[in-house]
């Protein structure tokens, strides 16, 4: 594993949506089909030209993929938003489209479970098509997978009020857009993947890193919905949590204001929003590599993003809604996250330059409620070698150690433990060497285990460590909901030890964690009356 796959043309029949053709992997000895695959399938229509900045919009009713003399191709890849990159030619505005894989064999009475699973990236980055869940598919999971590409930094990110007074359609918003592009291609997965052969009522939500985060806030989005239109069963989250609560509208404002001014539109400017769609995607890119604020995230906008969000999630309202639709959640993290955060933009080392690059990500108030905790002398603390070490570390903590089990307590304390069901990776797969540094259990790193190599060979005793560790369990979780890791309450989480052996263990990390993150909700949430949050 993995085996050696072959191609060949495979025309699916999506009914009255027309016909498209993908293709059928094969096990390149053995001739065993393994599963279907189709690349780069429109689910909203082109988010370019005058609708850049605005929600996605459906496909036409009227929207067909192709006919039966006439298959609409659908055998290669998705597109990819621009990002920071050396070949930015081999990026697309136009990238609301998605790629699916189908076990092979005959489908289940109700349908194949769907795994609907949100690439990462810091939500500025990240390309759907890299990895391969045919193994996953084939020889451990037998699901559909669903992998939506969405709009990433200033494309998918960026907010402002401006935003919503240059819209003349239905179709305004203030920021966001990436996920409502997620949630859109939710939609589009609930109604279309019964032509695939999958099931509908049974769609796992999950995403690694960043994808994680998003996949937190599509849940979030989820449970505020009228019953009939909850879509999400499960939720699965690798290496993230929900971060600190985002920033508000007049804090992003300061970021618009300084993409403008980089961009040299003047602040008096009629109109900024035309202005600004005229830039290349080039021009954008330039602009975001010069600017202090340089991370596009979420905005509570009171739309996708409830003000009350946060405060939800500490007084148990996030919790009991969990338990109303019986939403179990999977969630974990590596023990050496901190490797690969330290190497994201890292700032000189200083007090004050992490905490300025803290703030490109996350509200002032959250962030100098965490520096207070941390530096509370505002000099490097013993726990830490380097100023370099203590960022990577601290950036983990925000977005990983810290935000998990700050939810994880709030959860449980709104009565949903129960739901819950947590794990720890301390392994590596020898193969992740091939692409990440050798730095242990590194964020990232586990992606082959969790899609059992992930296109890249594990060893006999690494797949038999993969299987019996997680694997074997997540599928259960995929396919029912059910999983048995025989740990008891949220403090207790099942490890995966460096030599392969699996226990269980009370966190040690838990009392400092929960502390650290009721303070920055404390002070966070407090200022919800000076200013939005």
């Amino acid at each position: 594993m993995p085996k050696e796959t072959v191609a060949e043309a495979y025309v699916q029949d999506l009914d009255f949506k027309g016909f498209i053709q993908g293709l059928t992997i094969k096990d390149k000895n053995s001739g065993k089909p393994l599963c279907r695959y189709f690349g780069g399938i429109p689910y909203a229509q082109p988010p370019t030209g005058e609708h850049r900045w605005q929600k996605p919009r459906e496909l036409a009713p009227c929207y067909r993929y192709g006919t039966r003399a006439d298959p609409a191709p659908f055998a290669g890849k998705s597109s990819v938003c621009p990002q920071l990159a050396k070949k930015i030619a081999a990026f697309d505005e136009n990238c609301l489209q998605c790629n699916v894989w189908v076990p092979s064999g005959e489908q289940p009475p109700q349908g194949w479970p769907v795994y609907f699973y949100i690439h990462g990236g810091f939500l500025q980055m990240g390309n759907v098509n890299s990895g391969n869940p045919t193994a996953f598919i084939s020889e451990i999971s037998k699901c559909i997978v669903v992998k939506p590409a969405y709009r990433l930094n200033v494309f998918g990110f960026l907010a402002s009020t401006k935003i919503t007074f240059d819209q003349s359609t239905s179709q305004g918003g203030v920021g966001n857009f990436g996920f409502w592009d997620i949630r859109l291609a939710l939609e589009w997965t609930f109604k279309n993947i019964s032509y695939f052969g999958g099931n509908p009522a049974n769609i796992t939500v999950g995403g690694y890193s960043a994808g994680a985060h998003a996949a937190f806030y599509q849940l979030a989005y989820d449970l505020y919905q009228p019953s009939e239109k909850r879509l999400i069963r499960r939720l699965i989250m690798h290496s993230n949590g929900p971060g600190l609560p985002p920033r508000g509208l007049e804090e992003t404002q300061a970021q618009f204001g300084e993409l403008l001014q980089v961009l040299q539109i003047p602040a008096n400017a009629n109109d900024k929003m035309q202005a600004l769609r005229q830039k290349s995607p080039e021009e954008l890119l330039e602009a975001n590599k010069k600017m202090q604020l340089h991370q596009f995230r979420a905005v509570s906008d009171g739309d996708f993003v409830r003000h009350t969000l946060f405060s939800d999630i500490e007084d148990g309202t996030f919790a009991r809604r969990m338990q109303e639709g019986n939403i179990q959640l999977l969630i974990g993290e590596c023990s050496d996250e901190h490797f690969s955060y330290r190497r994201y933009r890292p700032p000189q080392g200083s007090y004050d330059t992490i905490m300025s690059r803290l703030q490109a990500d996350y509200p002032r108030i959250a962030v100098a409620a965490a520096m207070r905790h941390y530096f509370p002398e505002k000099q490097l603390p013993p726990r830490w070698k380097t100023w370099s070490e203590a960022f990577g570390w601290l950036y983990a903590y925000m977005q990983i150690h810290v935000s998990e089990r700050g939810f994880i307590d709030s959860l449980a304390r709104g009565g949903a433990a129960h739901l819950i069901h947590r794990y720890r990776i301390e392994w590596r797969a020898e193969c992740a060497d091939l692409n990440y540094p050798k730095e242990g259990a590194s964020h990232g790193a586990d992606n082959y285990l969790w899609w059992f190599g992930d296109g890249l060979d594990l060893t006999p005793q690494e797949q038999v460590v993969a299987k019996s560790a997680f694997l074997n369990d997540m599928s259960s979780f995929i396919n029912s909901g059910k999983i048995n890791w025989g740990s008891a309450g949220v403090r207790q989480v099942r490890r995966l030890k460096a030599n392969g052996q699996v226990d269980l263990i009370d966190d040690e990390f838990w009392d400092e964690a929960v502390e650290s993150w009721r303070g920055i909700m404390t002070a966070a949430l407090t200022a919800r009356g000076k200013s939005r949050l």
